[in-house]
């Protein structure tokens, strides 16, 4: 090993502890305790040990006790027994409720005891890499994503939105009076529906569009590599941080963040986010001081934050400082009118990447298209027309054999014309969107409406499951 492993030998005997430490001295660094509260401590106080030695019999904390709280202070540190007892209830609890590496029955030999101790701080030293290899690969993966992602994209034009003048207008027109702010907004929709087009679309055409945007899928990376990633770190942070690291945060300084699925986020990182919104400041992880950044912040989620909020699962404070400015992007069901405009858009682009001669899309194809709810949204459309041109033979346009089984299925279902009872569902529905997107927020929506705000559940309930 390149550097010496710490041990850490716990027994309540002292002539126990200088027989251990005569046996390991001079291969590891070796810390010694005499009760499982001291050996708690060391732990804490202690970063990185590598082995934990200890006794089974201990006056107070047992050995099994100890190790089996060392998981919290100590996750990855190999655990190692010595006993007198070999009764097999003795071992099992010790096994299963302390994650021993190894059981060492009392008289030990010593170097067969070296040999055990050494092979586990290898293993240790070998997990730790394994670890630190695949956050970097993740990160890398990450930073790669984006990287491509920013060269491929041109500034974006509201007018040359598909939809701006049908199902996306009251969200671009709701949306072009922040424009020449630095308001926060919270995109609001499912999966699928652009939400990240749209925060791209709001940088380009605001008082940001020169300086750096950014954009961090929140549910994507662990807790750990996401603080990491949003807020950077200092050198020897944690294992394998050899320099220095920006975070997305201060990338973004004089532009804009955006932040997928904020509802995805942790409690720790809630406070995290909440601090940097508050103080305009943020502290890369292991370092000693804050930095102060100037970042717009776009967020978008697909939960409903106000009922996590209710449930205790998302904090209200951060909840008020990203919801300042809600759009809601409406699901491509609502929006049928967009699919022919979308599929040529798609199938433009997808005939000249795969270079086939497809001209065209069917009224049959289109049709069906629209008759299809697309619960993926805009994605699903996109995977749609992508197949579709690959299953395409040259100078043939896309018909019903290219679509997909699912929607195939849709084309049996004769449209019924609009009865009274439709044309006042549709009204409802108009109104409900416009007093969501509005209001902000289902309880001053129901308000507005003349409805409790249960009433209003249930409504959009029945919605989602026509």
């Amino acid at each position: 090993m390149d550097e010496r492993a710490t041990v850490l030998i716990v027994d309540d005997e002292r002539r126990v502890l200088d027989a251990l430490e005569a046996i390991l001295a001079d291969e590891f660094t070796v810390i010694r305790a005499e009760s499982g509260e001291d050996a708690l401590r060391m732990l804490t106080a202690t970063p990185d040990v590598a082995v934990i030695v200890t006794d089974y019999r201990m006056p107070g904390m047992t050995g099994v006790e100890l190790l089996h709280r060392s998981q919290d202070v100590a996750p990855d540190a190999m655990r190692i027994i010595l006993t007198a007892y070999t009764d097999v209830d003795n071992l099992m609890e010790a096994i299963n409720t302390g994650r021993i590496y190894h059981f060492v029955p009392k008289p030990w030999d010593p170097n067969e005891l070296r040999l055990i101790v050494r092979r586990a701080a290898e293993r240790h030293g070998l997990l730790r890499d394994n670890v630190r290899l695949r956050d970097e690969l993740e990160l890398a993966v990450n930073t790669l994503r984006r990287e491509v992602a920013e060269s491929r994209a041109r500034p974006l034009d509201f007018e040359g939105l598909i939809g701006v003048a049908g199902g996306l207008r009251p969200a671009v027109d709701l949306t072009r009076k922040i424009l020449d702010t630095d308001t926060t907004v919270m995109l609001l929709g499912e999966t699928g529906t652009g939400k990240e087009m749209f925060a791209r679309l709001i940088h380009d055409n605001g008082p940001r569009r020169h300086a750096r945007f950014v954009a961090q899928n929140c549910a994507a990376l662990p807790e750990s590599l996401l603080e990491s990633e949003l807020f950077g770190h200092a050198r020897g942070a944690f294992t394998g941080a050899s320099a220095d690291r920006k975070g997305l945060f201060e990338e973004a300084d004089g532009g804009t963040i955006f932040l997928d699925e904020v509802g995805e986020m942790s409690p720790a990182m809630q406070l995290r986010l909440l601090r940097v919104l508050q103080e305009g400041e943020i502290r890369r992880v292991g370092a000693s001081g804050p930095r102060r950044i100037d970042v717009r912040v776009l967020a978008a989620t697909n939960a409903d934050l106000e009922a996590e909020v209710a449930a205790n699962r998302y904090r209200k404070d951060l909840y008020y400082r990203l919801n300042v400015f809600p759009v809601r992007l409406p699901p491509l069901r609502e929006r049928a009118e967009d699919i022919p405009a979308l599929a040529e858009h798609f199938l433009r682009m997808y005939r000249e990447r795969a270079r086939r001669a497809v001209p065209g899309i069917t009224s049959e194809a289109l049709r069906c298209l629209r008759a299809y709810p697309f619960p993926g949204n805009v994605r699903e459309l996109e995977n749609e027309i992508e197949r579709a041109v690959a299953l395409a033979e040259p100078g043939q346009p896309i018909g019903l054999a290219q679509l997909s089984e699912r929607l195939r299925g849709n084309e049996a279902r004769p449209a019924a014309p609009l009865t009274l009872n439709d044309a006042i569902e549709q009204l409802k529905r108009r109104m409900i969107e416009d007093a969501l997107r509005e209001c902000g927020s289902k309880t001053r929506a129901a308000e507005r409406l003349g409805l409790t705000r249960q009433s209003l559940q249930q409504m959009l309930r029945r919605r989602l499951e026509s």
